[in-house]
């Protein structure tokens, strides 16, 4: 195996779709990036893997098989499994890339437990408080993304894990959005700075009154309309209503998608027209189709965890492995401990009220 090659740790039997899902997206992806710069590492029921293998010879070239013989259901509950996991795929995927076998993990499988698992193999950072799940969204003209964390791993969050997003997502939009000096906004119910709660209203006055000191062009309170205008690049909330952004743009998107296909078929003129507009709706596709941002990772652990839907397709999980290689190959988590630790005198003033 060369060694410039990545290696992934993939739970094969996570998600709603099973094996074959995963073991296609695996193939897509190698079709797509080639076979000579990643290493795949699948854990799940050997004797079911090396069956559906046989169907995937790119696969078979690129992989190795580790036995895990059981799954964590779509359906299990964190309290019931966390002390009963350590022979599931999920568990032994993750404590993989802990033991320094893999450099990042993919799942498909239950949210709650991947993070819990995630949290207690992989560890958090040194001057960070709390992980975030994080992902880039659809935003403004052309290509352009934002920033959203937490999508969901915490539900409330005081200032101080408020501020800790900020450095997890200037960081992340620089090293892997390629977006430096990105703008960020913190997320709130108007853009007046006597919005919101308590909590928001003490960090924007820490941040605007250390606007110098950042790392980042902090541009104070953003809506949700903001998100999709291109107004800012990084946007920091709660996971409460993190997820319900993230759940919304997805819907929405779908929305666009199933109102197009509906009107088109209506109108002989519509479907003749397009024909000429075929490469506008392959870009609006792109930029609308949730599969192209299927990856979220659980941002602030000492190693890579990276979530996808639990319905995902093979071109959705192919582009989460894509994504695990991208951040398996950047050096996020050493810069995010560097500005944790240049930060903290602006970090300490949050807890002065």
């Amino acid at each position: 195996m060369s060694e410039q090659k990545k290696i992934i740790a993939i739970d094969a039997f996570g998600g709603d779709k099973g094996p074959n899902v995963v073991l296609g997206g695996i193939n897509q992806f190698l079709y797509q990036n080639g076979e000579d710069s990643v290493h795949f590492r699948v854990f799940g029921d050997e004797q079911k893997l090396r069956r559906l293998m046989a169907k995937y010879p790119r696969v078979s070239r690129n992989s190795t098989i580790v036995h895990a013989p059981n799954v964590i259901r779509p359906t299990d509950k964190v309290r019931d499994v966390i002390r009963h996991a350590q022979d599931t795929s999920m568990y032994m995927a993750i404590r993989d890339v802990r033991d320094g076998g893999a450099q990042a993990v993919v799942s498909a499988g239950n949210t709650g437990v991947l993070m819990s698992i995630s949290k207690l193999a992989l560890k958090t950072i040194d001057g960070i408080s709390r992980p975030a799940i994080t992902t880039m969204l659809p935003s403004g003209g052309g290509d352009s993304r934002v920033v959203v964390l937490d999508l969901g791993a915490n539900v409330s969050c005081d200032a101080e894990n408020l501020f800790d997003f900020a450095i997890l997502g200037s960081v992340y939009a620089e090293i892997i959005g390629k977006m430096p000096r990105p703008k960020l906004g913190v997320l709130n119910i108007g853009a007046e700075d006597t919005k919101g709660n308590e909590t928001l209203q003490h960090l924007n006055r820490v941040l605007s009154e250390n606007r110098d000191k950042l790392p980042y062009e902090y541009i104070g309170f953003v809506e949700g309309n903001d998100i999709s205008a291109g107004r800012v690049q990084v946007v920091v909330t709660d996971g409460f209503t993190g997820n319900i952004v993230l759940k919304t743009v997805e819907g929405t998107a779908k929305l666009i998608k199933r109102v197009l296909v509906e009107n088109l078929k209506k109108s002989l003129l519509a479907i003749i027209g397009t024909f000429f507009l075929v490469h506008v709706f392959k870009r609006l596709k792109h930029k609308i189709d949730p599969r192209s941002y299927a990856g979220a990772t659980f941002l602030g652990l000492k190693g890579f965890s990276v979530k996808t839907h639990g319905n995902s397709d093979a071109l959705a999980f192919a582009n989460s492995i894509k994504y695990a290689v991208d951040l398996a190959g950047a050096n996020l988590n050493d810069e995010i401990a560097t500005r944790a630790t240049a930060l903290m005198p602006v970090r300490n003033m949050l807890r002065t009220e």
